[in-house]
């Protein structure tokens, strides 16, 4: 392509476009469809050039051309409540739902390595031993150490604001470190197997490990479900960036990416309260019966808001991706 020549056959067109959209919002009938033909062919010419002879400053400028001429053809919308209740009800349950083939066997290998090294650290004293001292790992698992007094040793507000404030930020990790192919994500999550697995392990060497589940498993289930779905997001994301499937790579990785985005907002929510059980429902004075059944009704709670409210939204065609007038407008491609 001669980009002078290219350029001389339709800067008429984009003087024209420019001109249209100077004047705002008042056109008659024929200027808007004039409008609406020449966004489409700018956008054309924006993508030709992209592809064939790219000039940086004359693509800065017909991208800025085509922005506003989409917000002009397209409107504004301004968020409601409509938007807030379709999304906790639809779009979230649903990015949930349709990422499942990903998160589900990530919790259940996670749970069993968990499981894996709670065992080897709890029938190895050598490996003990190299955690810390006998005193120090009496201190950590007898009745009133430290794994007990963990869970109230701050003011139970601040300690649910706090737990949630670390766990909001591990989901957002897994769910943004995903687009580095994968093994950020595969990190964090060992390091939560990991210090899981730990617990298990000493706490089964004192004799105690019934007492180490009845204050995890509370606030655990539904906490280490958010960081499974998180993380599971997270290797979908990064397996985008391997195979995009029929879309273009770009493309793939948007959508991917807008949905990971919406889910990070849903999850800091199921985290919210995942730290609520865990500052005031694991260190209160209620039997262990109670605070495990507690724990298990909102995993059961959310697996059912999941699997039915997200199930029928993405049959019904949800992605969990914005609505279509809220994505970037994607540019015709070149043959």
């Amino acid at each position: 392509m001669d980009l002078d020549v290219y350029v001389t056959a339709h800067r008429a067109e984009w003087d024209r476009l420019d001109h249209l959209l100077r004047r705002g919002g008042q056109f008659t009938g024929a200027e808007a469809d004039e409008l609406v033909s020449l966004y489409q062919r700018t956008a054309t010419h924006l993508s030709l050039i992209q592809s064939s002879a790219p000039d940086p400053m004359l693509t800065a400028r017909l991208t800025q051309l085509v922005a506003r001429a989409r917000a002009a053809v397209t409107g504004t919308r301004r968020s409601s409540w409509r938007d807030v209740t379709g999304f906790l009800t639809a779009s979230f349950p649903a990015a949930v739902y349709r990422s499942r083939h990903w998160w589900v066997p990530t919790a259940v290998l996670s749970t069993l390595l968990a499981a894996l090294i709670g065992w080897w650290i709890g029938t190895h004293p050598e490996v003990q031993s190299a955690i810390g001292a006998p005193a120090e790992l009496r201190e950590m698992t007898r009745p009133g150490g430290q794994y007990e007094t963990y869970y109230s040793s701050h003011p139970a507000a601040s300690f649910a604001a706090q737990v949630w404030t670390n766990n909001a930020q591990a989901a957002a990790m897994c769910l943004v470190l995903g687009a580095f192919l994968c093994v950020p994500v595969l990190w964090i999550l060992f390091l939560n197997m990991l210090n899981l697995g730990v617990g298990i392990g000493l706490m089964s060497s004192a004799g105690r490990l019934d007492v180490f589940l009845g204050l995890v498993l509370p606030h655990g289930l539904l906490e280490l479900t958010a960081v499974f779905v998180a993380a599971g997001t997270g290797l979908r994301l990064g397996w985008t960036l391997i195979d995009p499937g029929p879309m273009t790579r770009r493309s793939a990785l948007a959508q991917q990416g807008r949905a990971a985005v919406g889910m990070a907002i849903g999850l800091a929510l199921v985290l919210f309260l995942s730290g609520l059980i865990e500052g005031f429902v694991t260190p209160s004075g209620l039997p262990t019966w109670a605070r495990i059944t507690i724990g298990v009704a909102a995993e059961l709670a959310f697996l059912a808001y999941v699997y039915v409210l997200g199930g029928r939204a993405a049959r019904a065609g949800d992605t969990g991706d914005v609505e279509e007038p809220d994505r970037s407008a994607a540019l015709p491609t070149a043959a």
